[in-house]
């Protein structure tokens, strides 16, 4: 089991910044992908930004390339995502994800409400 607590979400104007913090816990292969989905209301969860341990893979969605870096620190077992330029577009439950390589576990966190105003 793994289990993922997230931090830092918040209301921002239009054009501000914000910083999601995720740390997993528990039984951690050394060998993973994490990184942050989304959801808006009335919409499906979608990929925002994953990053392998390996550092030299990351995945953007394309709404935040250019706009959110993602970022993990291996030895704590956290993952950053640092959101800039917001836009109300953005606004959405934010969720930590964390999952071995081929998918054989998944795991998520309990979510932070992330709500951009124009």
């Amino acid at each position: 089991q793994v289990q993922l607590v997230e931090s830092g979400g918040g209301l921002v104007q239009a054009g501000g910044s914000l910083r999601l913090s995720c740390v997993a816990s528990g039984r951690i292969f050394s060998i993973n992908v994490m990184g942050w989905y989304r959801q808006a209301p009335g919409k499906e969860r979608e990929l925002v930004a994953v990053m392998h341990t390996n550092a030299r893979v990351k995945n953007y969605a394309d709404s935040v390339n250019g706009r959110f870096t993602i970022s993990r620190v291996n030895a704590k077992n956290t993952v950053d995502l640092q959101m800039n330029n917001l836009k109300p577009e953005d606004t959405g439950v934010y969720y930590c994800n964390y999952r071995t390589p081929y998918g054989q576990e998944q795991y998520w966190g309990q979510g932070t409400q992330v709500t951009v105003s124009s």
